[in-house]
């Protein structure tokens, strides 16, 4: 199925019924109701959900937005924090995420599961490839240091995010909703490729577990030279239960609308997927709704099996 994350126009309305009718208008039926979505818009997306006029695929933590925080924050709590209260809020918040998706008939929930406490390096990657020297022994050494820096991290964070599932997954289960693991776009969050991989055999065979795969946010960490994109997507891929669709304009400028940013290889990812999983293009406020319909229409032409 394809679907709109309500990322891309919550802000613009006060009423959830504009919201569904934006992205009806440009060819959706379903919907992700993302972090940063107000809880005041639940009324008006309910009557539509229950007219029929729409369905929701996917609801992305923390869902409604935390009120304590005046912005759209998705990781002002993590449950990777040195702070007791802040993992406690986040495992909180994460519970009412859950009774949103069952509020609205979906069966998952997408999870960010925080980041390492360390000096960032990715936005300075980033920013040296911007400027043309990806390949540069600067940059090389650079890299090199930010993964040693990152590995000497891993099990620590990697114990606390495991510890945050083993109490969330009971709840999941209870509500018979998925909770989906979100690829990340800095090497600094959690998980990283291989802590990824080592969540998903922690857990093995788990129904209410699995993996959501990030186009965009992969495609940045690739544009990097820390992974390979198909590579990653095909061992995450028999435990994927969904995914954010989205192109990147290189290096790091994601959130794009598929085929204009051009740095995601859509005819090559694409066939590494399971069949029937959600497709949530999520897109940043900037994109124009004309140009979200045209490439829609391409998408479908493309992929009709997707479509």
């Amino acid at each position: 199925m394809l679907s709109l994350s309500t990322c891309w126009n919550s802000h613009r309305f006060t009423e959830g019924q504009h919201i569904v009718s934006e992205a009806r208008g440009c060819g959706f039926e379903w919907i992700e109701i993302s972090h940063g979505t107000s809880i005041s818009l639940f009324p008006g997306l309910l009557e539509c959900l229950q007219a029929g006029q729409i369905r929701v695929s996917s609801v992305h933590n923390f869902c409604p937005s935390p009120v304590a925080v005046m912005i759209d924050a998705p990781d002002a709590y993590e449950f990777t924090s040195h702070r007791k209260e802040d993992r406690e809020r986040a495992i909180s918040l994460t519970k009412k995420s859950i009774e949103t998706a069952v509020r609205f008939g979906a069966d998952r929930v997408v999870l960010h599961m925080g980041s390492a406490a360390m000096k960032p390096f990715t936005d300075q990657l980033e920013e040296m490839a911007h400027q043309g020297a990806a390949y540069s022994r600067k940059y090389t050494e650079l890299k090199l240091r930010f993964v040693q820096e990152r590995q000497k991290h891993s099990a620590f964070y990697l114990e606390r995010a495991k510890s945050a599932l083993e109490e969330l997954l009971p709840v999941a289960e209870s509500h018979r909703v998925k909770l989906a693991i979100e690829t990340r776009s800095h090497f600094e969050q959690v998980p990283s490729e291989s802590e990824m991989l080592r969540l998903l055999s922690d857990f093995p065979d788990h129904p209410w577990l699995g993996a959501w795969h990030d186009f965009g946010h992969v495609q940045r960490q690739a544009n990097l030279g820390l992974l390979n994109h198909a590579q990653y997507l095909a061992a995450i891929s028999p435990r994927l239960i969904g995914c954010h669709v989205h192109d990147v304009d290189w290096p790091a400028k994601d959130h794009r609308i598929p085929f204009t940013g051009g740095d995601v290889d859509f005819d090559h990812l694409l066939p590494l997927l399971p069949a029937d999983i959600p497709l949530v293009w999520e897109l940043s406020p900037s994109q124009k709704r004309l140009q979200i319909t045209e490439r829609l229409v391409e998408w479908r032409n493309r992929y009709p099996h997707l479509g």
